[in-house]
């Protein structure tokens, strides 16, 4: 049987360094954000990359990999990537 991990499990995993990026569309963060931006225009179906601590938090969203990946290890985090 599989244990049940809740998000303090999975963060002791790689905690506290370890992050994962891995690419979202823009619907997904606009949906989460709640944010009505005039005048700036982002297609839905945009493919974004954020970065997610070991418990599944979004930390940031990047327009780029390579720049997610960046910015993580310019904060002293692990990124690895997921599908």
């Amino acid at each position: 049987m599989t244990p049940m991990m809740n998000k303090k499990d999975f963060a002791g995993l790689g905690a506290p360094d370890l992050v994962y990026v891995r690419a979202i569309r823009a619907s997904d963060v606009m949906a989460d954000a709640h944010i009505e931006a005039p005048g700036i225009e982002i297609d839905p179906e945009q493919i974004l990359y954020a970065v997610h601590g070991a418990d599944g938090e979004r930390l940031a969203v990047m327009l780029d990999r390579e720049t997610a990946f960046a910015a993580a290890a310019a904060h002293e985090l692990e990124p690895v990537s997921v599908h």
